[in-house]
């Protein structure tokens, strides 16, 4: 495919074609205003399809690149011992591997997907659907970006329209999440922010010979800094650079970087004990935007950790394996058994996604090529499961304006379908074998249990305990004794039933099917996995 294309800022920045087109159709124009948005996301939809079928899969490396200097901030003009100038250098980078592929599709099927559940949506369209397409936008750049201040930008753009989706069009205490979630993530980012400043000022610190002169440069490019972070024994940092720099990354700062980052990204994803945030973004959102925050937000959280946390400092990961699988069994357990309690459905599947998450991290622990794609597996496979969970959700409490387990019961009597649909992404989430979850939470462990055998059998008791609490759940609702419905309850209409089917396709297809993932993830994982352990044998 010619690099001319542009094919990855056409798949970011598409989103945007829309947000122009509404800025100019009047607001009481509903219809038109659901129609465009809903077609502009499948631009990016069909885009990201491509993307994927044109990905060589037997490449390790970054593809689709597109890079371009950004904005440079000169420092100094000054001529000083033969050195020219100073500037700061603002790359935009973008590029995909097989770790950034999956999502990136993924990211484009759950917002469409919710584009279309954002039927239950009743004020303001014109004004949701523009940020809702800005938050789409913001999450494809998240995936893409390969210059830490162009990620930080993009990081930051899905904060900002997610925190008005939830504070306008949510529930009763929707100003309150919303305030959780912009306190939570605002503290996140800016941990985030001060190590990537760091990153840039030491491992990003480099110089330009040409015959006018010497130019010293700070750069956030990925590429640049890992090259400076690896520098091996046998071709040292230059002397210049390290006596120019008298900040240059020791030992001590990595690790301090390492555990910022983790924190950072932890409290995205999220880890015990930073999860409380998410409890009300999950019970307090439209349907439509829980989709997108438990279908991506929060992969974002396990990306951002194996981007940067992992990849960048495998020395201090790898030394913390036991740490990590440790927080994993934690998020299982705790969000397990604390989903069993619960009396309202919505807050069993935001502990579910606790738990589930605590999957991923056990993944990332185990070290090894199977591991991590199991973890991987794990993000894709919930993000469909979750989105079609809370799209369930909006369709249920559409019909009986209740999410309470003990008000609910009996509706395949009065629903048949989406009573089915709900049964398949039950058995999904409790890991069916031909579902997607099964695929996913056998990588994992097997990859784990390698590694760490205790922590895999005690991890496995999550599997038990989110078998009992669907069952619990789904059947509940399903076949449970009968309640009072309201009358003329009806089933899922059409632009509900498309987005069910076709969630449940991908969960069916990934299940029976799992190289379809695998083949592209494959050599990215595998050159991970070689990456980490020569980095960490020979001590960075």
């Amino acid at each position: 495919m010619p690099d001319s294309l542009h094919l990855l800022s056409l798949i970011a920045f598409s989103p945007l074609i829309g947000v122009l087109i509404l800025l100019f159709v009047p607001k009481n124009q509903g219809f038109w205003i659901k129609t465009i948005a809903i077609i502009t996301t499948l631009i990016p939809l069909g885009l990201s399809a491509w993307l994927y079928a044109a990905f060589n899969q037997q490449v390790a490396g970054m593809q689709f690149k597109e890079e371009l200097s950004w904005i440079q901030v000169p420092l100094n003009h000054e001529v000083l011992n033969g050195i020219t100038s100073f500037f700061f250098e603002f790359k935009y980078v973008m590029a995909v591997d097989g770790l950034s592929l999956p999502l990136v599709f993924l990211t484009a099927l759950v917002a469409s997907m919710a584009a279309l559940a954002s039927v239950y949506i009743k004020k303001r369209w014109k004004s949701y659907y523009i940020l809702f397409l800005l938050l789409e936008t913001g999450m494809f750049g998240v995936f893409m970006a390969q210059d830490l201040f162009l990620f930080f930008v993009f990081f930051e753009i899905t904060i900002i329209p997610m925190f008005f989706l939830i504070g306008i069009w949510g529930y009763m205490d929707r100003e309150r999440a919303a305030n959780k979630f912009l306190i939570y993530n605002g503290v996140g980012s800016a941990i985030m922010l001060i190590a990537f400043l760091i990153l840039v000022s030491t491992a990003g610190f480099g110089q330009i010979s040409n015959e006018t002169g010497t130019s010293i440069y700070y750069s956030g490019d990925i590429s640049v800094i890992t090259n400076h972070l690896f520098e091996s024994a046998d071709s040292p940092v230059n002397q210049a650079d390290i006596e120019a720099n008298p900040f240059y990354m020791g030992a001590g700062m990595k690790w301090t970087l390492f555990i910022m980052l983790l924190v950072a990204f932890g409290i995205k994803l999220p880890i015990f004990p930073f999860h409380t945030w998410m409890l009300k973004v999950h019970t307090e959102a439209p349907p439509s935007i829980v989709m997108i925050h438990s279908g991506i937000l929060l992969k974002m959280g396990a990306f951002g950790l194996i981007r940067f946390g992992i990849l960048l400092f495998p020395e201090q990961a790898t030394a913390w394996a036991t740490v990590l699988a440790v927080l994993g069994v934690v998020n299982i357990l705790y969000g397990a058994i604390l989903a069993f309690v619960q009396k309202d459905f919505k807050l069993v599947l935001a502990y579910s996604s606790i738990s589930h998450m605590g999957i991923v991290l056990l993944g990332i622990a185990a070290f090894n090529t199977i591991g991590m794609e199991g973890a991987v597996f794990q993000l894709v496979s919930h993000g469909l499961i979750s989105a079609l969970m809370f799209l369930l959700v909006g369709a249920i409490y559409e019909r009986t304006k209740t999410t309470m387990l003990d008000e609910l019961g009996g509706l395949a009597r009065t629903v048949p379908f989406i009573s089915g649909i709900l049964l398949v992404s039950g058995m999904a989430s409790l890991g069916l074998p031909g579902l997607s979850g099964f695929i996913s939470e056998f990588l994992v462990f097997v990859g784990l249990f390698q590694t760490a055998k205790i922590l895999t059998v005690v991890g496995t008791l999550g599997v038990i305990f989110t078998a009992v609490y669907i069952l619990r759940g789904v059947l509940g609702i399903t076949y449970g004794p009968t309640k009072v419905l309201p009358e003329g309850i009806r089933d899922a209409r059409l632009v509900e039933a498309i987005p069910m089917i076709t969630l449940v396709a991908f969960i069916v297809v990934l299940g029976i099917y799992p190289a379809v993932l695998s083949e592209p993830l494959h050599q990215t994982v595998n050159g991970f996995d070689q990456f980490i352990h020569t980095i960490a044998k020979t001590g960075g």
